[in-house]
């Protein structure tokens, strides 16, 4: 009995302790920071962007010409599903680090490094940060292609300095500059593959060897051409200078 009552006693004090203890939600904020509801929506901003930020290397990178060009080549070789897709993704994704890596560098220098410092106002190191993105999309943005979203907006997005362009005028505008640049070069990488699919087509017709699909013979030609040629060498650097 001494030993349940003993228990009791100990349960008892501790749960007296447990409810004599209060919350403060305020403790956990800095002080002189934001109010709860604004650090919920800061965190909230910050998992929105992280989830699209896969979008965001798409639509204001070189990503999207890279990876164009690349399927195009797949395409013009006659081959459904090699090299994977995770390899050509993976290569478009490394070249485009390599181009962008100044950008990066920039954003990081000037805006994102004083962020974390504290050394400089979000609205301010914001506006750092996406100053080097739009510097790289206005050197490859074709100006046709900025004046028809301005034609689009009726008069609401109009751009007087091209410096301080807004980002839903500018984004939409090098994508599809960067689309078009890809499409011209699958054009171009295409080309010479449909030149030999071609001959081989006229010579199997000549040959009366007319139940022979001409893909059979074209493929391996198509492959010891584009290695001849040091293909993946010539069409990476191709690409890379195209940006640079």
């Amino acid at each position: 009995m001494s030993r349940i009552a003993l228990a009791l006693c100990l349960w008892f004090a501790l749960a007296m302790a447990a409810h004599a203890q209060t919350v403060d939600l305020g403790s956990l904020l800095p002080a002189g920071g934001a109010s709860a509801t604004g650090r919920v929506i800061q965190i909230a901003a910050v998992l929105t962007a992280l989830s699209i930020a896969p979008g965001l290397l798409i639509m204001v990178t070189s990503f999207t010409r890279f990876i164009v060009a690349l399927s195009f080549l797949r395409s013009g070789l006659g081959l459904q599903s090699s090299p994977p897709n995770i390899v050509l993704t993976s290569l478009a994704l490394f070249m485009t680090l390599f181009v962008m890596q100044p950008t990066f560098d920039r954003a990081w220098r000037e805006g994102l490094q004083p962020l974390m410092d504290n050394s400089l106002p979000q609205d301010k190191a914001l506006a750092a940060i996406t100053q080097p993105f739009r510097d790289f999309m206005l050197a490859q943005v074709r100006e046709k292609d900025m004046t028809l979203f301005e034609n689009l907006s009726h008069g609401r997005l109009d751009i007087k300095d091209r410096s301080t362009a807004d980002m839903r005028v500018l984004i939409p505008a090098f994508m599809i500059s960067e689309l078009r640049r890809g499409f011209e070069i699958g054009f171009m990488i295409v080309l010479p593959f449909l030149v030999i699919d071609l001959i081989v087509a006229t010579l199997t017709m000549s040959m009366g060897m007319m139940m022979l699909p001409p893909t059979v013979l074209s493929l391996p030609a198509k492959l010891l051409f584009f290695v001849m040629v040091d293909g993946w060498n010539l069409l990476v650097g191709s690409l890379v200078r195209s940006v640079s």
